[in-house]
């Protein structure tokens, strides 16, 4: 990672979008909205009728809960005639307005996340799909080291760990794109989807446990709670006012808005999924319902303005500056950046290509990245070490569009030539 700063951009740090979770963050960053715009507002899809909520893995392949009428970079780039891929990146296995990306892997319930050799494995599978497939923009998602700082807390030996497994993951993804002469055409973006902090529990303090406050079967009607610094409650017919009146001074680091006060600043609660009540804590401070049976260790879901919940943000390649330090940027941004790297013209979004562009060699606004190779360039997105690991590559348009000629007048001159099954990428989950 310190050798992709002096070889790159690096920013001060990156804002995540408020709620800081893994959907929701990972979505705008792929679409460039905020969350109340994009919709996909929790890890969890519910449902306040049926009472079900479903698991974030479970969530991953529910096509209702991620198409929103926004559409992510995908779509947006297969629309304009490039190729993309989705490995395990959330909202990847959805379909937009009937439409599914191009090839798409979703993450099993039962998918190990910190398998290292997987890791590898995966990095040159995509590789593969960038020299044989001529793939423009694939996502790979990791699912570290969120679990472990979950499991033992931010700051612990198992958490460095990882980490560390994750350097080494970056430095075979160098090694991968070296080996398979991507250097040249191939722009790295590092970033992640939030950060986490270390829960606080009694004895050390009181912890938050809103039965202690109010009688749910009395004013509560449906709640999303027990899951981090953050929750939701739609109150029964006739007692928001009740409910909120019983919450709002409950406890010194629990902080309660009616939904049409929440702040501004937060850009969530204008959609129409948001439940009435809303609730986040002071970092540290998870939420509870009526059991605190709450194990974590480290967590997120806090006001994305947190120093800990901050995250990192490098990039590197042929037309990122060398050495350069950002300053700090809300990840809204990245959108228009990738837009610009895959030569497509982006969907309506938040972001702005301004707060990048000095990132570039070729800063000039709205001029076109150009190489003396006459081949353009791709970009990565490897979301890391606070959050979840996620990588997104996006090849040039020009390098590709050469690649698929050859190819095409290749096949028509060798049609009657057998397949060799060993040539094609296997994909296994």
């Amino acid at each position: 990672m310190d050798r992709l700063a002096r070889e790159g951009v690096k920013a001060k740090y990156l804002i995540p979008p408020f709620v800081t979770m893994t959907s929701p963050s990972h979505f705008t960053t792929i679409s460039g909205r905020w969350i109340e715009d994009h919709g996909v507002i929790h890890n969890m899809m519910f449902n306040t009728e049926t009472k079900w909520k479903y698991s974030f893995k479970t969530t991953l392949n529910k096509t209702e809960w991620w198409d929103n009428g926004v559409l992510p970079l995908w779509i947006t780039a297969q629309r304009q005639g490039r190729k993309t891929a989705s490995f395990h990146y959330p909202g990847g296995g959805a379909k937009y307005k009937g439409e599914a990306v191009q090839r798409s892997l979703v993450e099993s319930y039962t998918h190990p996340d910190s398998n290292e050799t997987e890791w590898r494995e995966n990095i040159d599978i995509v590789m593969n799909w960038f020299t044989k497939e001529d793939f423009d923009f694939v996502t790979l998602y990791y699912g570290e080291p969120d679990n472990v700082g979950h499991k033992f807390g931010p700051e612990t030996e198992n958490r460095r760990v990882m980490i560390q497994q994750i350097d080494r993951t970056i430095g075979y993804l160098v090694e991968a794109i070296e080996r398979h002469r991507l250097t040249e055409h191939l722009n790295v973006i590092i970033t992640s989807d939030h950060g986490m902090t270390t829960v606080k529990k009694k004895p050390n303090v009181t912890e938050i446990l809103l039965t202690k406050y109010i009688k749910y079967k009395d004013l509560v009607k449906f709640d999303i709670v027990d899951y981090g610094g953050f929750g939701m409650i739609l109150p029964k017919p006739g007692k928001e006012e009740a409910l909120y009146e019983a919450l709002k001074n409950a406890h010194p680091h629990l902080h309660v808005y009616k939904k049409e006060e929440f702040p501004e600043r937060f850009h969530y609660a204008k959609h129409e999924r948001v439940l009435p009540i809303l609730l986040y804590a002071d970092s540290g401070y998870n939420i509870n319902g009526q059991l605190i049976i709450y194990f974590n260790k480290g967590d997120h879901g806090f006001d994305n303005d947190l120093e800990d919940m901050r995250t990192i943000f490098r990039a590197f390649g042929p037309d990122f500056k060398k050495n350069h330090l950002a300053e700090p940027f809300d990840s809204i941004h990245i959108y228009p950046l990738m837009c610009k790297l895959l030569g497509v013209t982006p969907e309506p979004h938040n972001g702005s290509l301004a707060i990048t562009q000095e990132m570039l060699v070729d800063q000039q606004p709205g001029a076109k990245i150009q190489r003396s190779s006459a081949l353009q360039n791709t970009a990565i997105g490897l979301g890391t070490t606070t959050g979840v690991l996620a990588v997104l590559f996006v090849t040039g348009v020009t390098y590709t569009a050469i690649r698929r000629k050859k190819k095409q007048s290749a096949d028509q001159n060798s049609k009657s030539e057998p397949v060799n099954l060993n040539e094609i990428p296997r994909v296994a989950l």
